[in-house]
């Protein structure tokens, strides 16, 4: 059986993942939406894990490194990586552009960041 609705493997909760299917959005910016509020859930999740000691200055590529342990594919953490820290950067930049920090950044921001594309 498949962990994707296993609420302790999925960052998104049901609710988020309803909400944006409620919007009144083409299917390609739901997903986008989807994508975009996965990797935020995941950035709060690293950035407020007080119990996960790491051992490099990058956690977020410590954080793919130990994920992609579940597959032993050190190719898997590479794209992993470079997806996250992509859309990292793209939260990061439109956070200071709408006055935000990152970690508060909500579903109708992440809307916003979609419908400007």
């Amino acid at each position: 059986m498949s962990n994707h609705l296993d609420p302790l493997s999925n960052p998104l909760n049901i609710q988020i993942i309803q909400e944006i299917d409620n919007l009144d959005l083409s299917i390609m910016q739901k997903h986008h939406l989807r994508i975009l509020a996965h990797c935020l859930q995941i950035l709060k999740i690293i950035n407020v894990d007080n119990t996960f000691e790491y051992q490099n200055n990058n956690p977020l590529r410590e954080w793919c490194d130990n994920q992609s342990k579940k597959f032993d594919d050190k190719k898997f953490s590479d794209l992993f990586y470079e997806q996250l820290e992509s859309t990292s950067k793209k939260l990061s930049t439109f956070s200071k552009k709408i006055g935000k920090n990152i970690e508060d950044l909500d579903i109708d921001d992440l809307v916003l960041l979609v419908d400007s594309r």
